[in-house]
């Protein structure tokens, strides 16, 4: 299967290319001609419905691939329809807007999202933009889901904050917008990796090398340079010890309750988390002394939104320390693009 996009597809498609007239067609239609395909097709289009369904039924095989046309690169339909799912990437290309400086940052969930945004709120002055540059454009449109944090700095700085399902999606979103920059010819400057520890920080670190193994690349003193951009790993593992609270593996919880702890409300709430332990036979996992902190807070929101509004008024010495302590704060300020400030 070829599915071909862009504006210069006449160049891609031969005689036997179906160009398919998307215009007035309802779902049903789509359906049934996705259903009529065998494999052997080239499909020109610029509908994004008629795409996602070709590449559900022809996402395996590495014969099956998207040709953007402006370009002559091609993504495999499995990419296609990863970035498409996993990034709502407009796939169609034709991007426009303002050349400028830009991070994206790849990160586990949303709490990490709303976490990691209200840090570079507070430390690099960065404030909420809609719009997005060129090197951000083909994400804009997912501002109406609001699953994606986009940032911006009065000196035109922008970043791109991307919650990403877990450790392995942080991982699989890395590979593919990398491959997506190529193929859309587009480019950021940075990328964070932020990625929790887990079974080790020398295992965390090799599956992000793993990954960049399919690109040409190098070692920095920050992480690696790929092409034009540097991927700087951010490796989330700040032990916490507590005689209430029950630690397991790092996870972004880990900075909030190193946070919490410094700003004083962990005492506040000490005596009624004693009180759960003797309740309950346990001692507290990390995410339930979160919720019994905004509660103490009072804070009537969800733990996404408690983290952001914790986080913004924490002490500047506060959050620093924390950040330095787990190891984190040279990558963010790269990521900032505040690595020559004074």
């Amino acid at each position: 299967m070829k599915l071909i996009t862009g504006n210069r597809f006449e160049a891609f498609a031969d005689e036997k290319a179906i160009l398919f007239p998307e215009y007035r067609k309802n779902r049903d239609e789509l359906i049934d001609f996705v259903d009529s395909l065998r494999g052997e097709e080239t499909v020109v289009t610029a509908s994004l419905e008629l795409i996602d369904l070709i590449t559900w039924k022809f996402r395996r095989g590495e014969e099956n691939v998207l040709i953007y046309s402006d370009t002559g690169k091609s993504l495999t339909l499995k990419e296609t329809y990863e970035l498409r799912k996993y990034l709502d990437f407009d796939v169609r290309g034709n991007f426009s807007g303002e050349e400028a400086r830009t991070s994206v940052l790849f990160v586990e969930g949303k709490t990490d999202a709303k976490f990691f945004k209200a840090v570079f709120k507070k430390l690099f002055e960065f404030k909420e933009s809609r719009k997005a540059p060129y090197s951000l454009r083909f994400i804009e449109r997912v501002f109406e889901r609001d699953n994606f944090d986009l940032l911006k700095r009065e000196d035109g700085y922008y970043l791109a904050i991307i919650p990403s399902e877990g450790n392995s999606g942080v991982i699989r979103n890395l590979g593919n917008f990398i491959k997506a920059m190529d193929v859309f010819d587009f480019t950021v400057e940075r990328i964070g990796v932020a990625i929790d520890v887990d079974e080790g920080r020398e295992i965390a670190l090799a599956s992000i090398a793993g990954k960049l193994s399919g690109f040409k690349h190098r070692r920095t003193s920050v992480g690696y340079i790929v092409g034009k951009t540097e991927v700087v790993p951010l490796i989330i593992g700040l032990p916490f010890e507590d005689e209430t609270i029950e630690w397991k593996k790092p996870t972004v919880e880990d900075l909030m309750l190193h946070l919490i702890t410094r700003e004083g409300l962990l005492e506040r709430i000490k005596p009624g988390l004693k009180a759960l332990n003797e309740s309950l036979g346990r001692k507290l996992k990390p995410k339930e002394v979160m919720y019994l902190a905004l509660s103490a807070y009072g804070h009537w929101g969800n733990l996404e939104g408690f983290y952001e509004l914790f986080v913004m008024r924490s002490r500047f010495r506060n959050l620093k320390t924390v950040l330095r302590e787990a190891g984190l704060m040279k990558g963010l300020i790269y990521l900032a693009g505040r690595e020559n400030d004074r």
